[in-house]
């Protein structure tokens, strides 16, 4: 039953896959199952059928597995197919009567051996086992005296494995294969795989040792191709004996002798000129014109005898041999008015030629030498011809005359192209250069304009001469540069505004702002006109600005060109700043332009850092310009601008701290106390949670106290118990100093009773008196040790404790008015020159 289903299923894979149902692979799995069931059922003495089936079965299996890449998956079944005909080999002897029965036996048991073998041999070579494929092969070489017909395929079989380790570039190897393709192909002439064959093979071998190693092997590979021209004549064997030729080295008379040979038979006009061209390629220009010129006479009455000469120039160009060349293009041109026309493919490659040595001679600035070529190819248009070759000639004949400074003569090249082709942008350049060449300002910009309307909309003859979407730009870009070194800085200006509004691609347009803002600073440093800077600020870096927020979606354009131009920008806008130092509302603009600009940039140090003094300038800028604001709303305006820039700053200080030690830099500072101007000025009721993380801080300076208690009380702020807490603090700073600085701290005494002791009130409080009275005591205590306190603080302490006292005696407080009018008293003892003044 199971061999039955194992019969059953192989043959279903059959019919199926030449339906199609079943792939190679999935056919290659169905045989292994059927073939691994059929043997699992045999007994220990199968019969015969069985067993010739099971031979079958595992050949086919395992010839299935090489064809489809898996030949070590063959090996296990070819090993099995191999047992299996020794079991049938010995079945037969065993039942055989006679040497006649032997004898038929193993020409029928060999048939089946011979084809395991070959496969053994395809699965080496696949796996790369080059000893054990010989060996396969040797075997079955061995048997084609009995199996004559087997000859042409094992000669293929071989050929095959010389190609593939041709493939892989095993040329020893491939050589080996070859040669026993060759061998095994003379064996039988009656199975042979004939001469066309065997000289494919012998081309195959040659080419071997030819690419493994022609110096080495050059006497094998020119006997191989020999022999291969002796079996079957082919252009390729022909073509390879003399590049194998070429490759040695050999003389110039073996190589001619070589190439006489295609001359004597019936070779094709195309093969005979890859012959030449591979000729001239290494360097035998006699023996490859002599072969032109044969080449010539033979296709003399060929329509196609223009390529020959063609061929001929373009060597003649290579060699350096120009007059020559020139020689043989007046022939072709003369020819072509007297009845003896190119076939216009050949026209066309004519024309290629003569513009392509034009422009080497435009390139080498050789501009006379360029115009002789491109005159030889309008020799070829008929006068009034229309023709959009013609124009694109014309424009460039304009252009080496405007190079030669022969204007008049390029003025009539380009009208010229302009009744050929009205509407090519590259005409409208043309007209550009002129226009800017004679100082036409007005007629440059009109060209210009004209040349941006036709990058938006390119006609559709200009698709046909390969123009890519970016060609109208460029030449906008070109039509700036050309401006630029004519010192025509108005029509370059127009250009670029034109690039800057236009252009898709960013690396071009990020070039055409660069240029703007260069030319347009010229202008603004020299003219000071407030127009320019406008123009700069609203145009040029927010056109940036604007490209590198949306040039993330553009592929070409890299992290690292995005960074290159942010920073080219962001630079440029802090100079800028720097520069308008005088001007504070421009000044902050470009600052808060180079940090928007910097957050292109990767948050390096550096970065970090300018984007915090950008941001810092800002604030101070809208500070600045807020205290000298009357009217209210403008004044709240640019108080929020700042808290904005400061709460931003704030948070980049937070990242750049943690990349070093920025004990020395004085942000901290500088960010309290802008935040606290901006919030006491907005009268911000988060202001007083603002001062409480202030107050616990341990390292205040004096000064920032000082300049809070001053800002606490500058309009529209008024916080006189922040004032004072600020004040007291730095007060108590003073008295901690080693060496007290008396100036300062008079200072700082003398706002504080201002504060606590203010002129005209009636009604002050007993604590209010207590706490003024403490201050005129620290005063004292400080004026005792040291003579450097300033005479007229002192001065102004004893006459504020003196009118304090009078102020007490008029409300008839005659005990309050003596204790500070005593007080007033204990500073005239320390008063220098004024003391008899007052005494």
């Amino acid at each position: 039953q199971v061999e039955e289903d194992a019969i059953s299923l192989w043959n279903w894979a059959v019919t199926k896959h030449m339906g199609s149902v079943v792939s190679d692979e999935q056919r290659a799995k169905l045989r292994f199952v059927a073939c691994r069931l059929m043997y699992l059922c045999q007994g220990s003495d199968p019969p015969e059928g069985t067993i010739r089936r099971q031979i079958l079965m595992s050949m086919k299996t395992g010839k299935g597995w090489i064809d489809i890449g898996k030949a070590d998956l063959a090996d296990r079944f070819l090993e099995i197919a191999m047992s299996s005909i020794e079991k049938l080999y010995a079945k037969l002897l065993k039942g055989s009567d006679g040497e006649a029965d032997i004898h038929v036996h193993k020409a029928d048991v060999e048939k089946n051996l011979f084809k395991v073998l070959s496969y053994q041999a395809e699965s080496a070579v696949a796996q790369g086992d080059f000893q054990k494929a010989m060996m396969c092969v040797q075997r079955c070489k061995d048997m084609l005296m009995t199996l004559p017909k087997e000859t042409y395929y094992l000669s293929i079989l071989c050929y095959n494995f010389g190609v593939e380790t041709y493939e892989r570039k095993k040329y020893e190897q491939s050589s080996f294969w070859l040669s026993q393709s060759y061998d095994i192909g003379k064996m039988d002439v009656k199975y042979s795989v004939g001469k066309e064959m065997q000289a494919k093979v012998l081309r195959l071998l040659a080419t071997a040792y030819f690419e493994w190693d022609c110096n080495l092997y050059l006497d094998k590979a020119l006997k191989a191709i020999s022999l291969a021209n002796q079996e079957n004549l082919h252009p390729a064997g022909l073509f390879l004996k003399a590049k194998i030729l070429l490759k040695s080295q050999a003389s110039d008379e073996d190589v001619k002798s070589a190439t006489a040979e295609f001359l004597h038979h019936e070779m094709s006009l195309e093969f005979c000129l890859n012959t030449a061209k591979l000729l001239l390629e290494h360097g035998r220009e006699s023996v490859g014109f002599d072969f032109l010129k044969s080449v010539a006479e033979r296709f003399e009455s060929s329509p196609d005898l223009g390529r020959i000469t063609l061929l001929h120039i373009e060597f003649l160009l290579q060699n350096k041999k120009e007059l020559l060349a020139k020689q043989k293009v007046e022939e072709i041109i003369i020819g072509h008015y007297t009845g003896k026309q190119l076939l216009p493919e050949a026209l066309n490659r004519l024309h290629i030629i003569l513009w392509d040595k034009a422009a080497k001679h435009y390139e080498e600035k050789s501009y006379s030498e360029a115009l002789h070529w491109y005159s030889y190819s309008a020799s070829f248009y008929t006068p009034g011809q229309i023709d959009q070759n013609l124009a694109k000639l014309q424009r460039n004949i304009a252009s080496c005359y405007l190079h030669l400074k022969q204007g008049d003569k390029a003025k009539e090249a380009v009208k010229e192209a302009e009744r050929c082709d009205p509407d090519s942008i590259f005409t409208k350049f043309s007209i550009y250069k002129i226009a800017v060449m004679e100082r036409h300002t007005e007629k440059a910009v009109e060209a210009v304009i004209e040349m941006g309307k036709l990058t938006e909309k390119p006609s559709q003859h200009e698709d046909k001469l390969r123009v890519d979407k970016n060609t109208g730009t460029n030449l906008l870009s070109l039509a700036a540069q050309i401006a630029l070194e004519n010192e025509q800085e108005v029509v370059a200006i127009k250009a670029l505004e034109y690039l800057s509004e236009h252009l898709q691609d960013c690396q071009q347009l990020f070039a055409a702002l660069k240029c703007l803002v260069r030319l347009l600073l010229s202008k603004v440093m020299a003219e000071n006109k407030e127009e320019s800077v406008t123009y700069i600020l609203k145009n040029t870096f927010s056109a940036a600005h604007k490209r590198l927020a949306e040039s993330f979606t553009e592929e070409k354009f890299t992290g690292d060109m995005r960074t290159l131009e942010a920073h080219w920008f962001r630079k440029v806008a802090w100079n800028l700043a720097v520069q308008f130092k005088g001007c504070p509302e421009k000044m902050r603009d470009f600052f808060l332009l180079s940090f928007k600009l910097s957050q292109f940039c990767p948050s390096d140090k550096a970065v970090l850092l300018a984007q915090k003094t950008c941001l810092l300038m800002a604030a101070a800028v809208d500070l600045e310009m807020g205290r000298q604001k009357e009217a209210p709303s403008e004044q709240t305006e640019l108080l929020t601008q700042a808290l904005q820039h400061v709460q931003t700053c704030k948070e980049i200080w937070k990242v750049l701290k943690l990349t070093g030690d920025f004990a020395k830099d004085p942000t901290d500072t500088l960010l309290l106390l802008y935040e606290f101007e901006a919030r006491s000025k907005l009268n911000d009721p988060t202001l007083h949670k603002l001062m409480e993380s202030v107050w616990e801080k341990p390292q205040l300076e004096i000064k920032t106290l000082e300049i809070i208690a001053s800002l606490a009380m500058e309009s529209p702020a008024r916080y006189p118990l922040l004032c004072k807490k600020a004040l007291k603090t730095a007060l108590n700073l003073h008295r901690k100093q080693s060496v007290i600085d008396t100036v300062k701290f008079s200072k700082c005494l003398n706002s504080l009773i201002n504060l606590s002791l203010p002129t005209g009130l009636t009604g002050l409080e007993a604590c209010v008196l207590q706490e003024v009275w403490d201050y005129f005591e620290d005063a004292l205590s400080v004026i005792s040790s040291t003579d450097a306190y300033p005479e007229m603080e002192i001065l102004w302490l004893m006459t504020r404790a003196w009118n304090t006292g009078i102020f007490q005696y008029t409300l008839g407080k005659y005990k309050e008015a003596e204790q500070w009018c005593g007080l007033g008293m204990r500073f005239l003892n320390h008063l220098g020159s004024l003391k008899k003044s007052y005494e």
